[in-house]
């Protein structure tokens, strides 16, 4: 049986600050595929994200008009009567064009960050929110990134490559 070799995947990879400067700037995330059942990964980002100090906007049609953790579900993003600073999408990479295309017609002042969750990438929306001026973040989690970033990780017992005598300041 004949094997067929394929190149290595490229990993995504972002620099420790570029991904520590957004968590420090922004304050308001829309999280688009939020869900209310908390056995979902967005459920669980979500209210990790609260308990740090983010305010945290869902979006589900699925699930509109009902509340996480106090928080009301929106239709759309045009349903947001208020600016934001980052949109979290926990959607397939398929249906990632059509946020982006939303989000930049919508033309938010503050929004300056789309960040796409893990195993979600889409390298033709994502240049062309860059191409808007937009910070983009693809197959990440912001939960995870917070932690590894301000010292969480090494609480669980997971092995960061990060060594210090020195107590970390989080947000």
């Amino acid at each position: 049986m004949a094997r067929t070799l394929t190149a290595p995947v490229k990993a995504l990879y972002y620099e420790d600050d570029y991904i520590k400067d957004i968590l420090l700037n922004i304050k308001k995330i829309v999280m688009v595929g939020a869900s209310p059942n908390n056995s979902r990964p967005s459920n669980f980002a979500m209210k990790y994200l609260l308990n740090k100090g983010y305010d945290i906007i869902p979006v589900n049609p699925n699930h509109a008009s009902k509340y996480i953790y106090g928080k009301l579900i929106y239709n759309h993003l045009r349903d947001i009567p208020y600016e934001y600073d980052m949109i979290d999408i926990f959607r397939p990479s398929c249906a990632v064009p059509k946020i982006i295309d939303d989000a930049l017609e919508l033309n938010i002042k503050s929004l300056s960050v789309i960040w796409m969750q893990l195993n979600i990438k889409n390298n033709e929306a994502a240049s062309r929110a860059k191409d808007a001026g937009l910070k983009v973040i693809m197959d990440r989690c912001p939960k995870i990134e917070y932690a590894r970033l301000f010292g969480e990780l090494g609480w669980s017992g997971i092995n960061t490559g990060i060594l210090s005598a020195k107590k970390r300041k989080l947000l």
